[in-house]
């Protein structure tokens, strides 16, 4: 009897551990920004970023608005891809939502940017020049050899057209993922990361690498003028953290050591305020993640697991979640 119970006990404890397995993070699919005027941020990514238009669609029906969490919405999203890795753009166009605050620094848990890789840090830099963007960096920075696992790197802070936050960053041979070392004649390669305010890496770890499944890849102590100049914010101590999935660009945590005055992600923030990100991630099992991370009691914005339609036929299960500090992943699946 003993035997036969032990080994029941066995089998559910294997059943539990495939089911949560199977319903881990597979993807990230793309990273979406709100953006204030559509065919402004098109232009900009497209001519000035290297960019292609993907799709344009309108989105709107009360299973949007539930997934949203904003009532009466009308939302135009186009995606865009670079190399292999693709950005939504998304416009609200019925509920415009709050621009970002000008006193929005890159060491407030609000804070996310994409890492755009290049092939040549002085023709990019010159690029962005001639297009008149806004610095966040002071200029393009490059990681001391003091920096074990990151130097050589190359990078540089600046705004969009609505100041959402963008990084070039250039990896020298033996950094990054080999592609990047691939020549393909352009300046702009693709997508590296995306990377997001957070207060406590343990925390973050919890839900991104126990829950979600991500794989942790590396981790580094950044200060020094270098980084100081990079994020524009005198006396920046960082843990950086950095985990991929099974494709598409990875994520990375900025955690601030010094100083440790950056402002809270705003508790009332809507997905149309256009400080808002979504990371869609891709699962086998939406519903699965969907009550692992309710028994877990994060907050969701939507309104319990959506089922949404799609043009071009498949259909998807889909959920907003906040992560520890309140940054936004749409999880979704398809069938």
């Amino acid at each position: 009897m003993k035997k036969t119970i032990l080994k029941t006990i066995s089998i559910v404890i294997f059943l539990l551990v495939s089911i949560y397995s199977f319903a881990q993070v597979t993807k990230i699919e793309a990273v979406g920004m709100t953006v204030r005027d559509m065919n402004r941020s098109i232009k900009f990514y497209t001519e000035v970023l290297g960019f292609r238009k993907i799709s344009d669609e309108e989105l709107t029906g009360s299973q949007y608005e539930s997934l949203e969490g904003v009532f009466g919405i009308h939302m135009r999203v186009v995606r865009i891809q670079l190399g292999d890795e693709f950005i939504d753009l998304i416009d609200y166009l019925t509920s415009g939502g709050r621009s970002i605050p000008e006193e929005m620094r890159s060491n407030d848990l609000s804070f996310q940017h994409i890492a755009i890789v290049v092939s040549d840090m002085n023709r990019a830099f010159t690029r962005l020049k001639e297009f008149n963007v806004e610095y966040v960096s002071t200029a393009p920075q490059t990681l001391p050899a003091t920096n074990v696992a990151a130097a050589g790197i190359k990078a540089f802070y600046f705004h969009d057209p609505d100041n959402h936050n963008l990084e070039l960053i250039y990896f020298p041979n033996g950094k990054g993922q080999p592609k990047w070392q691939v020549p393909r004649g352009k300046i702009f390669l693709g997508i590296d990361h995306t990377a997001i305010g957070i207060s406590n890496t343990e925390n973050s770890l919890h839900f991104y690498q126990q829950l979600l499944g991500f794989d942790k890849k590396g981790e580094s102590w950044n200060n020094g003028e270098e980084q100081e100049h990079l994020n524009n914010i005198e006396g920046a101590s960082l843990h950086i953290t950095g985990l991929r999935s099974h494709a598409g660009p990875g994520i990375e945590f900025l955690e601030y050591l010094s100083p440790r005055n950056g402002k809270i992600y705003p508790p009332d923030t809507r997905a149309d305020d256009i400080w808002f990100w979504q990371t869609t991630l891709l699962t086998n099992d939406a519903s699965i993640l969907f009550d692992k991370l309710k028994y877990e009691g994060y907050h969701f914005l939507s309104k319990g697991l959506i089922r949404l339609g799609a043009a071009n036929g498949r259909r998807s299960n889909a959920f907003i979640v906040k992560d520890p500090d309140g940054h936004a992943m749409l999880i979704k699946d398809y069938f």
